[in-house]
This record gives structure tokens, C-alpha cells and sequence, in this order.
């Protein structure tokens, strides 16, 4: 039994997350022989001791971290385990247990012994389409279950339908293997690469959201290659099968389908459509006429077409080449570089968004930049008019102020030579008041010299003659009265001499 869990994409948790037992899985279980391994698990027979049942224990080792590639991650791990815990069908196998230790995480697995269903058809000597309708039927019974609690398997293939007991009449097959199963949400879209080439469907290599309808395309395909033992896209080159799936390049060569029935053809035809919302739902696989067509029919069919037994020689090549030349089913390993590409892409994605969203931010404020801009230039022009025209005026009333600075300047110079004549005329008066004051002090000498000769004389000729004094006292004193006045010119011309020099200052 192969190992083959791995999953490449977002991974989405159940409410409940799976408990992994601390013990050690050998105090419980018997460890036995190896019945498969792969790069990163090994699987072996176990039987538990309580009770002497027999499993399979799966030893997934854990990647320690992040940047590690070796191991796988505890994430991808526990939503495979989620997913087991929520299935129980006949044709679907059961998780029994769950362990953890320091390295690995150990699944104890129901245990399937009776190998893949191609291998086991592959040594009959003939196979009849109703076997080969019976066996379909099982697997889609499993899907149904599995699609209508919305979870897609994603690795549906011949290496992952097994056999439950091959040693039985009638063996039921166990569909195996849930490390891509995804739980589809309405509303959430999931993208990945992963899956094999040769069984994947369109949407997958087209890097297209994913739904269930992906698990009805890969039925198509094992309908197929059960039917046939050729592979209906399978190139020389892992591109030419992409380029082929994508396309949806097949054909019923008549070589491989002369035993086949219309019906059968009828069913793959419909299973293998592009778009997903003309290909056939599980619950419309489940009524196709080849899947519930009445037994009686179905024989009368075989016998038009030479009892319809289908050649297994083909399909034992089919499976001869597949386990000679492929790698052993390991699915966490087959697409790890798938993983490093998605993870990439995703990135990429990532960056370009954050680098649109940056752009739209940068453009946004560009556009407010230039906005302020213009509203600052806008501004700036006005202002720069209202300064230019308050300049002008400034310029103006300067040039008033000039002119008034030289018409006060003219009148001061005018007014500079009106004092200098006035001053001339005072220092004339003054010289002239000089002059005539001295002539003054001149004549009152002479007359007080006059007056004492005349009081002498006066003193002995009063009486004699009385009117000569009378007269000549009239005399002195209209003289007296002129000195009076002059004096008061005096004053006037001192008064006179104060304000020039006032003016002056």
C-alpha cells in the first residue's frame, strides 16, 4: 500500500481539529511488517492489542520547519486527518486512530490488503462491462458520499481505488488517499496545481477555480482506461498530456472499444466535457442509463456485442507500464515542485496586487498634489496681482512724497533767503540804532551839561525873569518826551532783534 497525502494549496481547517494522542503508538499496537513507503511516510501492518484487530499504521514525518523541504507540513497533515474523521462509507477507507510524537504523526488506517483494482482486473483473463459498470458503480457511490458533504477528493486515479479483500466473490473497492481532498465553501474560491498529470482535469492545468466537478472528470478517465486499457490524454510528454487534456483531445479508436457499448462511450462522453457546468454531476452519473439500466438489458446488450467481453490484455499492459515506468505513488512528494511553482504564483499574485493597490494609492495623491498645486498657483497669482498693485501704489505715493520732499525743500530754500535779507536789514537797523543811540547819549550829556550851567544861572535870574523859565522849561520837557519815545523804539528793535534770531534756528 502506497503512501499518497499531499497538499499543495490553501489549506482550510474544520471547526474541530483533529487531536493527536500523545502516546506512544507502540504501547497500543503491535508494529509489523512494511507494506509500503514513500519519501516522507512508511506504512505498516499493526494490530492492535486490546483487541487484536488489524490496521495500517502510517508514519508521516513531520517538516520541522518553515523553511525546511523535508517532511511534510503539520497543517497539510491534520486537514487530511479532519476530513478522515468526518467520512464513514462502506467504500471509503476509515481512520481508526490518530498519534503524534516528536518526529512523525502516525495515522492508524483501516487496513486494505486487496491491492489496486486495475491489478486485480488486470489478471483476469476477461472482464465484462457489467463487472466493470458494478465497480464504477462503487466508486461513485463513495464520490456521492463525499460530494454531498462537499469535500472533493482531487486525486482520484487506478493507484487509488483498492480492493477492501480480493480473496472474496465479489470484492468491494476502497477509495484511498485524501492528501489533496479539499472541503469546497460556496463563496470561497481555491485554485492549485496538483494532482496527476494524465487524470487531471482541464481546470486544474488551466490554473481555473476548482470545484467538485473536478472528481467527475478523473471518473471519466479511469471509465476510460478500465474500459479500454489505453489512456485516453496521455502523451509522449507530460506538456503534450496538458495540451491534450486541455483540448480535450480523445477519440474511441475502435481497436480498443469494438466490445464497448454505445452507453458506456455515452457515459465517458459526458463525464469528459470542459466546462464544468455541462459535465455530468455525481448525482447525474448515479442515473445515467449505463449506471442504472436494468440487468435483462444489459445482457441483451453483451449479447449484440459478442457478449461484450472486454480483453484485459490491454489493461494489464495499461498497468504493467504504469508501475514499471512511473515513480511510486507518493503524492507528497510528485508535485512538491508543483508546490514551490503555486507558491510562487501566489506570491507573484500578491506582489502585483500590492503593487496595483500602491500604484492606485501614489496616483491618488499624485492627483491631490497637483490639485494643491494649481489651488497654491491659483493663489499665488492673485497674491502676486494684489502685491504687484499695492507696489504700484507704494511707487506712486513715493513719487508724491518725492516731489512734496523738494517743493518743502524749494520753500525751504526761499524761506532760508528771506531771512538772510531780513537779517541784513536788522544788522542795517541795528547799525543805524547804534549809531543814532550814541548820538542820543551825546546829546543827553549836552543837555545835562546844559541843564547844570542853567540851574546855576536860574537860581539868580528866576525871579527876573520869570517867562524865559516857563518857556524853556516847555523845551525840556518835549525833549524829555522824544528820549521817551526813543527808548521805546529801542525796546521795539530789541524785540525785533530776538526774532531773527529765532528764525534763524
Amino acid at each position: 500500500m502506497g503512501t499518497r497525502s499531499h497538499y499543495l494549496g490553501a489549506s482550510m481547517r474544520s471547526p474541530g481539529m483533529a487531536v493527536f494522542k500523545q502516546q506512544k503508538v507502540e504501547d497500543v499496537y503491535e508494529i509489523g511488517e512494511e507494506l509500503g513507503s514513500g519519501q516522507f511516510a512508511i506504512v505498516k501492518k499493526c494490530r492492535e492489542k486490546s483487541t487484536g484487530v488489524e490496521y495500517a499504521a502510517k508514519f508521516i514525518k513531520k517538516r520541522q520547519s518553515r523553511a525546511s523541504r523535508r517532511g511534510v507540513r503539520r497543517e497539510e497533515i491534520e486537514r487530511e486527518v479532519n476530513i478522515l474523521q468526518q467520512i464513514l462509507h462502506a467504500n471509503i477507507i476509515k481512520l481508526h486512530d490518530v498519534y503524534e510524537n516528536r518526529t512523525d504523526m502516525v495515522l492508524i488506517l483501516e487496513l486494505v490488503s486487496g491491492g489496486e483494482l486495475f491489478d486485480f482486473l488486470a489478471q483476469k483473463e476477461s472482464l465484462s462491462e457489467e463487472e466493470a459498470t458494478r465497480f464504477i458503480k462503487e466508486i461513485l457511490d463513495g464520490v456521492n458520499y463525499l460530494h454531498a458533504k462537499k469535500i472533493a477528493h482531487f486525486d482520484l486515479k487506478p493507484e487509488n481505488i483498492m480492493l477492501l479483500d480480493k480473496n472474496i466473490p465479489i470484492p468491494h473497492i476502497k477509495v484511498i488517499d485524501f492528501g489533496l481532498a479539499h472541503e469546497i465553501e460556496d463563496g470561497v474560491e481555491f485554485k492549485n496545481i496538483f494532482g496527476t498529470p494524465e487524470f487531471v482535469a482541464p481546470e486544474i492545468v488551466n490554473y481555473e477555480p476548482l470545484g467538485l466537478a473536478a472528481d467527475m472528470w478523473s471518473i471519466g478517465v479511469i471509465t476510460y482506461i478500465l474500459l479500454s486499457g489505453a489512456s485516453p490524454f496521455l502523451g509522449e510528454t507530460k506538456q503534450e498530456t496538458l495540451a491534450n487534456i486541455t483540448a480535450v483531445n480523445y477519440e474511441f479508436d475502435e481497436e480498443f472499444f469494438s466490445h464497448t457499448s454505445d452507453l458506456a462511450k455515452d457515459f465517458i462522453r459526458k463525464l469528459l466535457v470542459k466546462d464544468t457546468r455541462k459535465r455530468l454531476t455525481i448525482q447525474e452519473a448515479l442515473t445515467h442509463p449505463w449506471i442504472t439500466l436494468i440487468e435483462e438489458t444489459k445482457v441483451q446488450e453483451n449479447k449484440k456485442a459478442e457478449n461484450s467481453q472486454l480483453k484485459t490484455k490491454r489493461l494489464k499492459e495499461y498497468t504493467i507500464k504504469c508501475h514499471s515506468s512511473m515513480p511510486p505513488n507518493n503524492t507528497y512528494i510528485n508535485f512538491e515542485r508543483f508546490a514551490r511553482v503555486v507558491e510562487d504564483i501566489s506570491l507573484m499574485e500578491h506582489g502585483f496586487s500590492t503593487l496595483a493597490m500602491s500604484h492606485d494609492s501614489l496616483q491618488e495623491d499624485i492627483d491631490a498634489l497637483v490639485s494643491i498645486y494649481n489651488e497654491k498657483e491659483a493663489w499665488y497669482k492673485e497674491e502676486n496681482e494684489n502685491v504687484r498693485h499695492k507696489l504700484s501704489q507704494l511707487k506712486y505715493e513715493h513719487r508724491k512724497i518725492e516731489s512734496l520732499k523738494k517743493h518743502i525743500q524749494d520753500d525751504i530754500k526761499t524761506v532760508g533767503s528771506s531771512l538772510a535779507s531780513v537779517t541784513g536789514k536788522y544788522i542795517d537797523l541795528k547799525s543805524q540804532y547804534e549809531s543814532l543811540s550814541q548820538e542820543l547819549s551825546e546829546e543827553l550829556a549836552w543837555i545835562q551839561d546844559l541843564m547844570s550851567s542853567f540851574q546855576l544861572e536860574n537860581g539868580n535870574e528866576a525871579r527876573v525873569n520869570g517867562n524865559f523859565g516857563s518857556v524853556f522849561n516847555k523845551d525840556i520837557n518835549e525833549s524829555l518826551m522824544e528820549l521817551l519815545n526813543r527808548s521805546c523804539c529801542e525796546e521795539f528793535l530789541a524785540g525785533l532783534n530776538l526774532d531773527v534770531a529765532e528764525s534763524r534756528q
